[in-house]
Order: C-alpha cells, then structure tokens, then sequence
C-alpha cells in the first residue's frame, strides 16, 4: 500500500512518450525481520524511474515501514533498551528475547548489546544539546523522579523539565540526574536549557514546593511565575 500511495501521488510525471515516468520494478531480496510475533520474511518493493535526466538525478522510493537495513520492528527495538534499564544484562539479552519471541529470538550478543547502548548514549547525548532558540514554553512543570534503575540498591534522582508551547503541546524539555531538593542541580538544568538557546522565560513554573528549584529558577529566570503543584500540595500539606 505503501508504494501505491507514492505511485498515484507521482501519477502526474510522465516521460514525453506519455507513459508514466515511475513504475513498480519488482522486489528487492527477502530479508528477515524480527517482529514482537516473531521473524518475518518480507521482500522491499522497488520503483523505477525511467526518466534519464542531463544531471543523473533519479526519484527514489524510500519505504518508512520498511527502512532499506532495518532487522528489527521499531516496536522491538523499544523493548531493548527497556529490558537493559530492567537489568538484563548484555549475555542474557538472547535468552529473554528468546522466551518471549520464540526460539528464533534475534542473535544479540553481548558485542551487539554493547554497540546498542553505546548507540543510546550517543542519541540521548544529542536529544540534551538540541537548539532550543526556536522553542517557546509557557508553561513548565519541574519535578524529581526517583528511580532505580538495573540491579543497584539505591535509588537515583532524574531532574525532569517538561513545557507546554503556546499551541499546548507538551514537550520535555530536559532532564538529568541530581539532588532534588537541590538549588545547584536544578540550576544546572535551567542554565543548559538557557544556554541551548531557551531566551524567552516560561511565564508560568509548577512544582513541589519543597523543591530547590523555586531559588534557581529566580536566578535563571526572574520573571516566571510560581504556582504550586495542585496534586502535590494537598499530600504535603
């Protein structure tokens, strides 16, 4: 359906004979891909562009449900980072893939899973430098999430910013691990987020008011506004 949908969106190009420029141009190999119901063989449409330009440019079919190297569903490879914070380590990952996927579970060995959480860093890494000088928050909400993550016997404190945009759609806007009731930590986080390029102050902060972050967010942005989590008031009250 998918490559239908880009055919008839391109009936319109025509080679100067009147047919049309693109057409289907048979499958590409069969290839296996690991599903949440186990390994699937599909094969990739492939489309032809019969035009011959003087650049050499040609139209290419790029499938989003199906991307050219993909191995895994991107539902599947959701669930890898979660069982990893689970605490599965990097030499069980077969085994638990295996008891949930079937015996043809995908071969993650230790090497893989490694290369994969290495993979994670790096994208969270550059999620937490992303410009922010086009973003625009009205609101935010500040809070402490405790979690223990893996095997450790404590637990650690995730700072989380989330904002809500002039049209009303939430976003986070930035998180890191920290004391809660810290004014540093939180400063830390509110000074990023400024120096990424959030210049225009929220209007309007909501949070725990046993938080360190009402005096940082006075230093970082003396115009927003306090207002005191509904939720949380009533508990601690």
């Amino acid at each position: 359906m998918e490559a239908e949908a880009f055919l008839a969106a391109m009936k319109g190009l025509k080679l100067p004979d009147g047919r049309d420029r693109l057409v289907r141009h048979g499958h590409g190999p069969v290839r296996t891909i690991q599903t949440g119901i186990g390994a699937v063989e599909v094969a990739r449409v492939k489309i032809r562009d019969r035009a011959v330009t003087s650049d050499g440019e040609r139209i290419r079919f790029t499938s989003a449900i199906l991307p050219l190297w993909a191995r895994r569903t991107k539902s599947l490879d959701a669930l890898l980072p979660v069982l990893y914070l689970r605490g599965i380590s990097t030499g069980d990952f077969q085994e638990a893939l295996a008891a949930l996927l079937g015996k043809d579970a995908p071969n993650l060995s230790p090497a893989v899973v490694s290369r994969l959480t290495t993979e994670w860093q790096l994208e969270y890494e550059r999620w937490q430098k992303r410009d922010l000088s086009a973003r625009r928050y009205v609101y935010v909400w500040a809070d402490g999430v405790f979690l223990q993550a893996r095997m450790e016997d404590h637990s650690e404190c995730m700072l989380v910013l989330i904002g809500a945009t002039p049209e009303g759609k939430k976003e986070p806007i930035g998180f890191q691990v920290g004391v809660r009731e810290s004014t540093q930590s939180w400063h830390e986080l509110l000074v990023e987020a400024k120096t990424r390029g959030l210049k225009i102050a929220p209007e309007i902060a909501v949070g725990d008011g046993a938080l360190g972050f009402w005096k940082a967010l006075d230093e970082v942005f003396p115009a927003t506004r306090h207002q005191r989590c509904w939720v949380t008031k009533p508990r601690i009250s």
